[in-house]
């Protein structure tokens, strides 16, 4: 029976499975953007998102527990500062998790993991800076040329 197990073993060891969320969390933290498969993405969501939360608090501690995790320094300072003042603001969700397809070799579904508040396209696009008006089809009134002309029946049209 497996009750109580959530975690997702990915078919390796301990020390293997740590290395390699620790180096994909890394690579997380330096690009802001990676493809992966889908099980590592969703496996890498639970071990980076309580990292970047521990970043928010820029203490000793705070840097040594993140540190005990990574074994970076560079990835720790770019967590600690460029990724630490842009989620500043947002109480959890720091990760975004996209399916791409599947890959041609093996056949496994592939993902791409991001930093939300580090894609551009999307910022940009929801952010109320645009105040347009929304369209509607609803309730639209007749153009002004149709109502103008009254209709031309089919005898009228013959003479």
């Amino acid at each position: 029976m497996n009750h109580g197990n959530k975690q997702n073993h990915l078919g390796r060891k301990k020390g293997h499975r740590d290395a390699l969320l620790s180096n994909l969390a890394i690579a997380l933290i330096k690009h802001k953007r990676i493809s992966t498969t889908l099980a590592k993405a969703k496996a890498l969501r639970q071990y980076v998102e309580p990292l970047v939360t521990k970043g928010k608090d820029n203490t000793t501690h705070s840097r040594r527990v993140v540190f005990s995790y990574l074994n970076n320094k560079e990835a720790v300072t770019e967590l600690f500062s460029t990724v630490a003042e842009r989620v500043a603001s947002r109480p959890g969700g720091y990760t975004r998790v996209i399916r791409t397809g599947f890959r041609l070799g093996d056949g496994a579904e592939t993902a791409m993991i991001e930093l939300v508040d580090f894609n551009d396209v999307l910022t940009k696009s929801t952010s109320p800076a645009k105040a347009t008006k929304k369209r509607t089809r609803r309730g639209s009134k007749p153009k002004a040329a149709e109502s103008a002309a009254p209709p031309v029946s089919a005898k009228q049209e013959e003479e």
